[in-house]
């Protein structure tokens, strides 16, 4: 089983970089933060993934970290260490600034909450989820650390990544001890590539149909399609939450 880096194992290398608002691909993109290769696959690390809110009712499960994500969890870690943070403070910070963060979480909380998933929650937008209320949400990667194919965010297509020895060797390590953890949550895949992977969590018996919101498209701006399959799955997924959540 793989062992997942940890913000101290960069803590130094993340100490040498300016302190900035933003970094480049030539600071970030480099052998420091390389953890592993193999063909046109790189991964490299990011911050935001190491903190895990056991607790959480709203699962929401991406494909991966893509640069902007790696970027905003690197400049949280590296303000957390200018201001001395503790080390064991750090990852719910990144985790805040850092997960599905720009264009991706202001799609993601338009469409639920315009499936009524605040009204389930009690809330008054879902958007406090990333905000007062996120005792109530987890949120994660399939594969956490920013994976790169021939330099670009991998979409989980090319390669295929349930082919992909070492894609899913970090699913194994990463993604399923959070399902267990989280078996009771209401778990969102996004989009069909993350959907894969849930449906056969699910002929695993590791999940249940009814607890995933399934036909959810992905959030990227990148997805012409978004709207449409929305609209197209929009009255299935109001049923599956109300009925969940009643």
């Amino acid at each position: 089983m793989k062992q997942m880096p940890k913000i101290k194992d960069y803590y130094n290398e993340i100490a040498k970089l300016p302190l900035k608002k933003t970094y480049t691909k030539e600071e970030l993109i480099v052998p420091e933060f390389c953890i592993e290769e193999e063909g046109n696959i790189s991964i490299y690390y990011n911050t935001h993934n190491e903190y895990m809110n056991p607790n959480g009712k709203v699962f929401i499960v991406g494909i991966t970290p893509g640069f902007a994500q790696m970027n905003t969890s690197i400049i949280a870690a590296r303000k957390c260490i200018e201001e001395g943070v503790p080390l064991e403070e750090m990852p719910y910070i990144c985790k805040k600034e850092a997960r599905f963060s720009g264009t991706l979480r202001k799609n993601i909380i338009e469409m639920l909450d315009e499936l009524n998933v605040q009204e389930a929650l009690g809330i008054c937008s879902t958007a406090e989820l990333f905000g007062d209320r996120d005792d109530l949400l987890h949120t994660t990667s399939m594969l956490p650390f920013a994976t790169f194919v021939k330099g670009k965010n991998y979409t989980g297509h090319t390669p295929d990544l349930m082919k992909n020895e070492l894609l899913m060797d970090y699913v194994k390590a990463f993604f399923y001890p959070q399902v267990e953890m989280l078996k009771d949550a209401f778990i969102i895949p996004l989009g069909r590539c993350v959907e894969n992977i849930v449906l056969e969590c699910i002929q695993e018996g590791k999940l249940k149909e009814s607890q995933c919101l399934l036909g959810f498209p992905h959030p990227s701006g990148a997805n012409v399609n978004r709207k449409k399959q929305f609209e197209a799955e929009k009255q299935q997924m109001q049923e599956k939450i109300e009925q969940f959540f009643k």
